[in-house]
């Protein structure tokens, strides 16, 4: 059978890295990379440390607003789909790289599977939000990481060939571990870093980031700690911290973003983790690292429980109290699976490859005369 994969983001990257590996083996993937993170420091990096099969077509979507970046992808997806007619197109996770993916599949009548489904923040004002509930609603197979993702499925009536399947990235993670004990990361050497001596941040969401208010106050609580904080920026952060003139005090080190293996390194070394990222937020709790998340709700509610997540928003006061409050003293129950999630995610896919419900491209093909039409087909020529 054929299978087209659509990534385009840092957290797709890894997920894609576990199933990938299982789908090769009985299918074949066409690994479709929209460019939504488009430079090496957050797309090259990671396919270098996450032994990812290169791309087998990059859209090169690039940044742009919402609306821009979403249909130059969805015109791109669209071209593919036509061209190589797979008989199921895999998603992952609420990025625009999965609501364009989605989109375009659905207009096409192609199955859709989505990795990841059924995550809710229930706040509206998220994308990422918009992008899951539309993926989840436009989904043949909902491949789900937590039994409180089937349950928001099930309130939006959404029950048909929905999965708990346990979440991908655990899989990858632990794939982490087992390279790093046998090659330990030289990198918190290089930072002249000491276990447990140091704190890790990262922010990204466009919540903090595109309101100068949020991000002023994240980094007023960052200033006010009492011990480093290493803080790998994504782009949208730089330019925002540029753009505001936000002062950063010594003991802050804005780093570039670095590959997983060393960022898992970072992780699990650091005393405490801050972030508004959702794929910290498990791997700090699988690491048994406390983690703070400075957003106002999570979808990776189970985390909370015992003191291991805590969300603190923006506010700097909030933010410094937790970071000096004792940590954690409950056990961490096992969440999220066994770790064999990418495994679980293509026996599903096979089951409903064979069913007889399977929908199929429609036989025709559209024109791809046009310039951007001809460099994808070159590229899947290659």
């Amino acid at each position: 059978m054929k299978v087209v994969s659509i990534i385009g983001a840092r957290p797709q990257f890894i997920k894609a890295a576990a199933v990938s590996q299982k789908l090769r083996e009985r299918h074949e993937e066409i690994l479709v990379h929209t460019g939504q993170h488009y430079d090496y420091e957050m797309s090259g990096i990671f396919f270098d440390g996450l032994e990812l099969p290169a791309p087998d077509v990059n859209l090169g979507a690039g940044s742009g607003s919402h609306g821009v970046q979403t249909s130059a992808m969805l015109s791109g997806i669209e071209e593919v789909l036509l061209a190589k007619r797979p008989d199921y197109v895999l998603v992952y996770g609420d990025t625009n790289s999965t609501l364009a993916g989605a989109l375009a599949a659905s207009k096409l009548c192609i199955p859709v599977a989505h990795v990841e489904a059924g995550l809710r923040s229930f706040n509206r004002r998220m994308p990422e939000e918009i992008n899951r509930i539309v993926a989840d609603h436009l989904s043949n197979l909902l491949l789900c990481p937590s039994d409180t993702s089937v349950s928001n499925l099930s309130v939006e009536g959404i029950t048909r060939n929905v999965h708990l399947v346990g979440d991908v990235m655990l899989d990858v993670l632990n794939w982490a571990k087992q390279r790093l004990a046998a090659k330990p990361s030289e990198f918190l050497g290089h930072l002249g870093l000491t276990k447990q001596h140091y704190l890790l941040a990262t922010v990204h969401r466009s919540e903090n980031t595109d309101t100068a208010g949020r991000l002023s106050q994240i980094l007023q609580a960052f200033n006010a700690l009492e011990e480093p904080v290493i803080f790998p920026v994504h782009p949208r952060s730089r330019k925002a911290i540029s753009e505001a003139g936000l002062e950063i005090k010594p003991h802050v080190r804005l780093i570039d973003p670095v590959g997983y293996l060393d960022m898992v390194a970072l992780s699990g070394s650091a005393r405490l983790i801050l972030t508004d990222s959702g794929g910290l937020q498990k791997e700090a709790y699988w690491l048994g690292v406390p983690c703070l998340t400075m957003r106002e709700e999570t979808e990776w509610v189970e985390t909370m429980r015992g003191g291991w997540n805590t969300l603190v928003g923006s506010d700097p006061q909030k933010i410094a109290e937790a970071v000096y409050s004792p940590g954690p003293e409950d056990p961490r129950p096992a969440l999220y699976g066994d770790g064999h999630a990418a495994g679980k995610c293509v026996d599903l896919l096979d089951q409903d490859l064979r069913s007889e419900n399977l929908k199929l491209v429609p036989k025709h093909h559209a024109s791809l005369e046009n310039a951007h039409g001809k460099r994808i087909a070159e590229q899947l020529k290659n």
